[in-house]
């Protein structure tokens, strides 16, 4: 094929559809632990597939802790044979209750999650003893995303104490999630990445000083992992790597990845000169992004003109080139959100779409 994207088999997927190529994600997990200093160096999050079989093929590369954003991802990676989780999503209301019960439930399994409150620090005391269960929190901290945590400082020092000595918990050290650091000038983002990660490391040398254990410090987004990594008490957090998309290639061009995830798509009209309608609407791809939500491959200079549901209707002067029924192959602007809109995914392998894999923890619940 002149391609290594096209499939033999386009007759037999449905548009749209998700295909992905098992061969290039053992190649971007093999750049993620060479770049990470080592497969032991790592936990990433499974939130961007959600997929049980990606979580065995990151353990035969050697990767055994993971994230998890939501209960049913990290029990889908117990599942599928992870051996330790962070939930890095502080658990309230009816959730702690789920936690605990997935703690029980896959005992061959460490589960971790995070706190950034005294009032969650003492729900979740008093949910460890009475299931009498010694739960591993990590503390959150803001870090400048300003969405989740609390800022480096004595009253983080507070928290983390408290945890250090609540009945039933045991404080597994920080966790630092810095989403919004991305630079296409690699020099700016190493300085910001410094300046960021500078209040992590004093707030862990500040509360060792006091023999405050800090066992682990978690931390990074996929931009920065690379940096974090040289430090060797950090597990870095990159999650994007291991499928890849436009948006993040676009944003961290210094990181070298291999698309491993398309949308398959078919013109289903052509309601005007110059204009193709597709069957990608809102609901086969993340539409939380401006506009282009996805490349499509051999026409990447399409306008797009409009989007809903279930079109997307593009601009081009090649329009008279493509017949309805043609297919196109698109890359996702965001990968995560938009696999989590599809049921399954087609497995592809030599060049044809071969197994289709229930995309397990798209859902809010599995069994817990």
């Amino acid at each position: 094929m002149p391609d290594w994207f096209s499939i033999s088999n386009e007759s037999a997927v449905p548009s749209p559809a998700m295909l992905l190529y098992p061969d290039r994600v053992e190649e971007n997990l093999r750049r993620m632990i060479q770049q990470a200093g080592g497969a032991h160096r790592l936990r990433p999050h499974v939130k961007t597939h959600k997929l049980p079989q990606i979580i065995a093929m990151k353990l035969k590369a050697g990767i055994t802790r993971f994230k998890a954003a939501t209960i049913a991802e990290a029990e889908m990676t117990a599942a599928a044979g992870g051996k330790d989780v962070l939930l890095s999503y502080q658990p309230v209301g009816p959730n702690v209750d789920r936690f605990i019960a997935l703690v029980q439930t896959y005992p061959q399994t460490h589960f971790a999650m995070l706190a950034d409150n005294l009032g969650t620090v003492s729900e979740l005391s008093r949910a460890a003893v009475a299931a009498k269960l010694t739960l591993e929190i990590y503390l959150d901290l803001n870090v400048g995303m300003n969405r989740t945590g609390i800022v480096p400082g004595e009253e983080a020092a507070a928290v983390y104490r408290a945890i250090a000595t609540a009945p039933g918990l045991h404080a597994g050290g920080l966790h630092a999630y810095d989403g919004h650091l991305h630079d296409v000038d690699h020099a700016a983002l190493v300085s910001a990445a410094q300046r960021t990660f500078q209040t992590v490391l004093d707030l862990a040398e500040n509360l060792r000083a006091e023999a405050c254990a800090v066992p682990r410090i978690i931390a990074s987004g996929t931009p920065t992992f690379p940096l974090y990594a040289q430090h060797p008490e950090v597990e870095v957090g990159c999650g994007t790597t291991v499928l890849w998309d436009f948006g993040q290639a676009q944003i961290s061009p210094d990181l070298d990845f291999l698309h491993a995830a398309l949308l398959l798509t078919r013109v289903i009209s052509k309601p005007a000169p110059h204009r193709l309608c597709l069957d990608l609407g809102h609901k086969a791809v993340a539409s939380e992004m401006p506009h282009p939500r996805v490349r499509l491959l051999g026409l990447e200079d399409a306008v797009f003109v409009m989007h809903s549901e279930e079109h997307l209707v593009i601009e081009t002067p090649r329009a008279e080139e493509f017949a309805v029924g043609h297919v196109f192959y698109a890359i996702p602007r965001h990968i995560c959100p938009t696999i989590a809109l599809h049921h399954d995914v087609w497995a592809v392998r030599e060049g044809r779409a071969s197994e289709r894999w229930e995309v397990t923890a798209r859902r809010r619940q599995i069994t817990l």
